[in-house]
């Protein structure tokens, strides 16, 4: 399943490898983040769920700010 991830906090290169690196560990793939846009695509399974995202965010010290199907 694709997902938007809209994500505050974000300022530089580093917080986009961290935020690649957030989604990897929950199980993403073709991950993109969009520093400018302030969002990230992803595919991920199924029985992942938004909250789920969220909270690897949130661990991170990222703000999800919403979560769409892309």
């Amino acid at each position: 399943m694709k997902k938007k991830v809209l994500i505050e906090g974000m300022s530089c290169g580093h917080c986009v490898n961290h935020v690649r690196e957030a989604l990897g560990e929950i199980g993403a793939t073709e991950i993109e983040v969009n520093l400018e846009g302030k969002y990230a695509t992803l595919e991920i399974g199924e029985s992942v769920t938004d909250e789920k995202i969220k909270e690897i965010i949130d661990e991170y010290g990222y703000e999800v700010v919403g979560i769409e199907e892309a």
